[in-house]
């Protein structure tokens, strides 16, 4: 096995030590160059790399968790699957596992197991949304912070619960044996059910300080949780709630059908217990595929039977008479035997043909149950104590409310002593439904039982109304129903069922991203490219994000970057030249190739004039001309946000003495600040000789005996301007106010 400390992954990644070391990875902390920040890498182990199972199982943790987004799973950044490498980046958790911190406590107390299975609960009905079946919960794998929250991590057997069925035999034992579920220790398809075997594992392990089934082989621990029941939580810690022992055992059912059916019904009984700790349950398991009903828990379902052994006086013979009698028939004893022979064959078929017919020639015949009351005749009656009966409602107007309108078997039949008798009673009845909304999930249907309702329930997404709380029912409050037909309730969750959070497509190809949308039930709208000269034929953008919600079979639209830098456009303001308002013509060109708005007319009147110029380089050259001479030039970056000129020179700076200005005219320089010589100079300098100085009193020292004001003022378009050589200028001199 390669040890990856001290060095640096991708060139990103520097791995600093190891932390955990799994069945077929490594994990290690390390630092995250680029995010900069901390983060724990898994990677698998060299030897499994040639495994096509492993890599597969690696890949799929990595999958599963992509489409993850919850505060109780561990949070995926990076993964990389090359052929020498393979491993997937996660946040890094401060913290231990569950499991070491059952083994330093022995016994977690109920407040804090429940606290501790609660946010598992929400993290597995997340994932379960998701359609993905973990199939290793166990406290190795969940990660206690210091602040008591618990992160769920390693979904490296886990399964779509929709389109695979590990077993035993195509994986090797799936999940770890003390936590394996019977279903899933059985090589049977398996779903959210076989997770919640599990977590009661979990929790009788943290309320008892002992796992349920225990064994040095393996194989003998998994057919214990196929085959036996564990021990009496309350034998083991007499101080657990029964309500909560009474959770743990439900979830710990070895019928998957008679388990929680969901993680957020196991969390409506925690809800409970949590409002009343004292709360006991009512949970019936049967053996029979179908459950019964029985009308009395406490039936004697044994028939005493009359042993009456006393001789009667017809047998009371005397032993003399016996033999007198003997001796004078014992001619006729061969005669007489084979008739009672042939008289007791020809009973015993017929007996045995009776047995068959009527069930054994032991047993009751069924009454006559059909028209008779069952509230006031049948019910309480002593006559059927020993009687197993099932009582199921129907509605049918011809018979009045409460009579039996059929019966199964029927009238006449024997029965042995456990079997059922199946009775169909006429509900014509009908009550208004309760008002239960407002109440919580086992008020309401305690409620509603009362009245007579059989009561399903199904959770209905609303984030205003308290999780575990109804909101309504079906038949509505107050609408008449049959006594004996289904009430459902709908209770308040959090969680849209319908939901599915986006997952986050950026940085994949096109292939993965439709692979990724496709494992959460979401498919690949409208693909857009888009020019980036990054990350070419990858998703740069999606539409909608990730983390947000949708719902099966709607459409995440992509944008992929096509590898070339984008074409942007920018406006550029030039000054054109001063010519007395006449017509030039303007010629645009972009690295040496003429552009718009090329050929245009221009009045030569000095104003700004703006072209628009598009273009995807870093050092684009711009030169603008009029009339065949330089009047603009610059340097343009378009990659920059706004565009960068550089490099830029204009009419003013390096073509004021150009045609234009003529030989007896020229650009007015500005000598503001020149002391009075320097001025003279200047102005001398480009041919004007009419200059003409005024002094004004100044109260700054420092424009004593300088130029402080110029006639013309060459503000705005006047800098541009052409004069002649011969114009008056003004200059104004600063003059001490003493003189």
């Amino acid at each position: 096995m390669e040890n990856y400390v001290n060095k640096r992954i991708d060139n990103r990644y520097e791995v600093l030590e190891i932390i955990g070391v799994g069945g077929m990875a490594v994990v290690y902390k390390a630092y995250d160059r680029i995010d900069d920040r901390i983060v724990a890498i898994k990677i698998l182990k060299e030897e499994y790399l040639a495994n096509e199972e492993f890599r597969r199982r690696f890949k799929n943790e990595s999958k599963y968790i992509a489409v993850l987004s919850h505060p109780n799973i561990v949070k995926v950044y990076d993964m990389s699957f090359g052929d020498r490498l393979q491993y997937i980046v996660m946040e890094f958790i401060e913290g231990i596992t569950l499991k070491e911190y059952i083994e330093q406590q022995r016994v977690i107390q109920p407040k804090e197991a429940v606290h501790f299975v609660t946010q598992i609960l929400r993290a597995l009905q997340h994932a379960h949304d998701k359609g993905i079946v973990h199939r290793d919960v166990k406290p190795q794998n969940i990660m206690l912070l210091q602040n008591g929250s618990i992160k769920v991590t390693d979904f490296g057997i886990a399964s779509f619960s929709r389109s695979e069925t590990a077993t035993i035999a195509e994986n090797g034992a799936i999940g770890s044996v003390h936590y394996i579920s019977p279903e899933q220790a059985r090589g049977d398809f398996t779903d959210a059910k076989a997770d919640i075997y599990s977590v009661g594992v979990l929790m009788y392990e943290m309320l008892t300080g002992q796992l349920p089934f225990t064994s040095e082989n393996p194989i003998s621990v998994v057919m214990m949780h196929m085959n036996d029941e564990p021990a009496n939580m309350h034998d083991i810690n007499g101080s657990i709630p029964i309500g909560l022992e009474q959770i743990t055992m439900h979830a710990m059912q070895k019928d998957p059908k008679a388990r929680y059916q969901s993680a957020a019904e196991l969390l409506l009984d925690l809800d409970e217990y949590k409002r009343n700790p004292a709360i006991k349950f009512d949970y019936s398991y049967f053996i029979d595929n179908e459950p019964t009903k029985y009308i009395d828990r406490t039936m004697n379902n044994i028939k005493p039977t009359r042993t009456d052994t006393q001789p009667t006086k017809e047998n009371k013979v005397s032993s003399n008479s016996v033999d007198a009698e003997a001796k004078n028939n014992s001619k006729l004893i061969p005669i007489l035997t084979g008739a009672v022979c042939g008289c007791v064959a020809v009973f015993s078929v017929f007996a045995l043909i009776m047995f068959f017919v009527n069930g054994g020639v032991s047993g009751d015949r069924v009454p006559n149950f059909i028209n008779m009351n069952y509230e006031t005749e049948i019910k309480n009656n002593k006559l059927y104590d020993d009687y197993k009966i099932d009582v199921k409602y129907e509605f049918n107007t011809q018979f009045d409310y409460g009579v039996v309108i059929k019966q199964s078997p029927e009238k006449g039949k024997k029965i042995s002593d456990n079997e059922i008798i199946y009775l169909t009673v006429n509900t014509n009845k009908t009550l208004p439904v309760n008002d239960v909304y407002g109440q919580s999930y086992l008020v309401a249907k305690q409620t509603l039982e009362s009245n007579g309702f059989v009561v399903s329930y199904d959770m209905k997404y609303n984030p205003s109304v308290e999780e575990g709380t109804v909101i309504s029912t079906s038949p509505e409050r107050g609408v008449p129903a049959a006594v004996g037909s289904t009430v459902t309730i709908y209770v308040s969750t959090h969680t849209d069922e319908n939901a599915i959070l986006v997952p986050d497509l950026v940085g994949y190809s096109l292939e993965d991203a439709q692979d990724l949308a496709e494992s959460v039930n979401l498919e690949i709208g409208e693909i857009i490219y888009e020019d980036q000269k990054e990350n070419a034929d990858l998703i740069i953008k999606q539409v909608p994000e990730k983390n947000e919600s949708l719902h099966p079979g709607d459409k995440i639209d992509i944008y992929i970057s096509t590898g070339k830098a984008p074409v942007v456009s920018t406006d550029i303001t030039i000054p054109l030249p001063y010519k007395s308002g006449k017509e030039g013509t303007l010629k645009v060109y972009l690295n040496n190739a003429s552009i718009e708005p090329s050929g245009t007319e221009v009045l030569l009147t000095g104003d700004d004039y703006t072209i628009t110029v598009s273009g995807s380089g870093t050092d684009d050259n711009l030169i603008v001309k009029v009339d065949g001479s330089d009047i603009y030039s610059c340097t343009i970056d378009f990659t920059q946000d706004p565009v960068s000129l550089k490099n830029i020179k204009t009419i003013e700076d390096a073509f004021e003495d150009s045609f234009y200005n003529g030989v007896s005219s020229t650009i007015i320089p500005s000598v503001v600040g020149m002391t009075e010589a320097k001025a003279k100079a200047t102005l001398s300098a480009k041919g004007f000789y009419n200059i003409t100085v005024k002094e004004r009193n100044t109260v700054n020292p420092n424009d004593v005996g300088k130029v402080i004001e110029q006639t013309p003022s060459l503000s705005g378009i006047d800098k541009l301007r052409p004069y002649a050589m011969d114009t008056v200028i003004v200059l104004v001199v600063g003059k001490g106010i003493f003189g």
